[in-house]
């Protein structure tokens, strides 16, 4: 793991520092890889008066145990809980809004809608589902620019998360009755705690490329309601898109992510019946690679239009515990920003 980010270090510094310094004009996002792979938020300002609003579907695979960097099995899972999760597939719907009073500030406002179906095997091989839908937490931001010049530019964020998203997601279980039950940590659509967002993003261009750096990180700051809050998530990004054209950008992605785990418990949750319901199993260190495609319309009345797609997957997991390790990440969006 160390050398893995100790290279990501090498990396974004060689890509930073040769740059040329003749160039004297600014940094625009009016170009095919002025945005960021699809992925990544809060990576850009606009200009004074502009708007932007975006749609993005992001859809998540987790199969397959893990317990630290090593391969887990159902009879390791079941050697201390009842049932074992198998796989979990998460979609969400992300709605985001970005307008700018100044050139100095953009502020960010986003909502999602979150599913989750997951399937899970008894001790005795016997496999049920479980699923949860419904709003996510609201994330409200600001964007302010440092600098734009020479074709480079940076921008610090500053927001808060607004849990409301629910924690009291429940299903009818195997094992309950014919009641229905307080659903695990990972099936809850929001967090039900306030969060910080803070981030830094640098960005620099030349003729036939961009490139970009971004550090983010969001913070719980209270228990919820059931005496718990979900580990914070700290990512660092790093990528390099080329233009394909006047309208089309290619990308390459690199990011590190490191999540805390749970803090606390829900004393609705019987951590030894099964592995997400025992905050021991969250939580790890990720890094992921993702190729991306960004295409905008030019001209017509649909200028300023963006369609965009990226694939995503570990490179490395380290997981807290026992849990499904991440397969993939798909991201489709559309863009579409004007005065």
């Amino acid at each position: 793991m160390k050398h893995l980010f100790i290279a990501m270090l090498c990396i974004a510094a060689t890509i930073t520092f040769a740059q040329d310094k003749e160039m004297t004009n600014l940094w625009s996002s009016g170009r095919p890889d002025g945005h960021a792979p699809i992925s990544v938020m809060a990576d850009h300002v606009h200009h004074k008066g502009e708007f932007m609003f975006s749609y993005r579907y992001m859809t998540m695979d987790m199969r397959q145990l893990r317990q630290g960097t090593d391969d887990a099995s159902n009879t390791d899972a079941h050697a201390s809980y009842m049932v074992a999760p198998q796989d979990m597939v998460m979609n969400m719907h992300m709605l985001g809004v970005m307008y700018a009073p100044s050139n100095q500030i953009t502020l960010m406002v986003m909502a999602n809608y979150v599913e989750n179906d997951m399937n899970l095997q008894m001790r005795n091989a016997n496999r049920f589902s479980t699923s949860s839908n419904g709003l996510g937490d609201i994330s409200l931001n600001a964007l302010y620019r440092l600098f734009n010049k020479n074709r480079k530019t940076m921008h610090a964020q500053i927001g808060m998360s607004i849990p409301t998203g629910s924690i009291e997601e429940k299903g009818i279980l195997p094992m309950s009755m014919g009641n229905a039950v307080q659903l695990p940590y990972p099936m809850q659509t929001g967090t039900g705690s306030f969060g910080a967002n803070l981030g830094l993003t640098y960005l620099g261009q030349c003729d036939a490329f961009s490139w970009g750096h971004q550090i983010t990180g969001k913070i719980n700051i209270n228990d919820n309601d059931q005496d718990y809050k979900f580990g914070n998530r700290y990512k660092w990004n790093n990528w390099i898109a080329a233009k394909a054209g006047d309208n089309l950008s290619v990308s390459v992605r690199l990011e590190g992510v490191i999540i805390s785990k749970i803090d606390g418990n829900s004393a609705l949750l019987n951590p030894m019946m099964v592995t997400t319901a025992d905050t021991e199993n969250s939580g790890g260190t990720f890094v992921n690679a993702g190729f991306g495609l960004n295409y905008i319309i030019n001209n017509g009345g649909l200028k300023g239009l963006r369609f965009a797609g990226e694939i995503a997957t570990p490179l490395y997991q380290d997981l807290k515990g026992i849990q499904l390790k991440q397969n993939y990440n798909l991201t489709f969006g559309l863009q579409y920003a004007f005065h």
